[in-house]
């Protein structure tokens, strides 16, 4: 017996490739057929698609002209002269005036020719112009006015005995090493006067007492001026405590 066979047939699917190219077709078809049939109308619906995928571009505008050229200055070159500087005037006080005083006149009329009474060109006063015992005498006299040249000289008198101090508090012994320094003025007859602490010692009392003991026990050569005679002046004593 013949044999038999069966077949199956087999459904192949398309691919969408082949179904867009197919549909593709198919518009071609139809939009031909639209022009060849209704020339008017597809050229309208042509530009209203046209239109709808229109861009409009705005071209840049023109960029400004490009500027001037002007010249550079100079480096270097000198500016201009500045303008000469004008002092402010000043003017002076107006100088005072002198009031021409009176000469004084004498209480009593007199006959004499003299405008003061008392002039004098020697006599005791503190102020006399020539020669005197005033304090303000110039070239000759007592007074304490003359120039030194020579300075004070001791020559007499000591004071060197422990027993002319009192016992400082604490002992000798505290007041052992110390010094004072006294001032005194030496008189024209060589004694001293007006004598001063100048640099104390730890022992007021002992200041004090050593300003009297040079006022009294000590004797000075006086210092003269220049013309040798003795006038006042001053003398620095050291006390030293040992």
């Amino acid at each position: 017996m013949p044999t038999t066979r069966n077949f199956r047939t087999r459904r192949r699917r398309l691919s969408w490739p082949l179904i867009a190219g197919i549909i593709m077709l198919h518009l071609a078809a139809l939009y031909g057929l639209a022009r060849a049939l209704a020339p008017d109308f597809t050229a309208v619906v042509e530009r209203e698609v046209v239109s709808a995928f229109t861009v409009t571009i705005t071209a840049p505008p023109d960029p400004p002209p490009p500027p001037d050229n002007q010249p550079e200055p100079d480096e270097g070159a000198a500016g201009d002269p500045g303008r000469d500087a004008v002092p402010q005037p000043v003017t002076g006080q107006p100088p005072k005036v002198r009031v021409k005083r009176d000469d004084p006149l004498p209480r009593a009329s007199s006959t004499g020719t003299a405008n003061q009474s008392g002039a004098a060109t020697a006599g005791d006063g503190t102020g006399a112009a020539g020669s005197g015992l005033g304090t303000g005498s110039g070239n000759t006299g007592s007074g304490r006015g003359g120039v030194a040249v020579t300075k004070p000289v001791h020559i007499s008198g000591s004071i060197d005995n422990a027993r002319d101090f009192p016992v400082p508090p604490g002992g000798r012994a505290a007041r052992r090493g110390t010094q004072v320094i006294v001032r005194v003025i030496v008189t024209p007859d060589g004694r001293a006067r007006d004598c001063r602490v100048y640099r104390p010692s730890p022992d007021p009392e002992a200041d004090r007492i050593t300003c009297q003991l040079v006022e009294s026990r000590l004797g000075f050569r006086p210092a003269t001026d220049a013309n040798g005679n003795p006038v006042a002046a001053p003398f620095y004593w050291r006390q030293e405590w040992f």
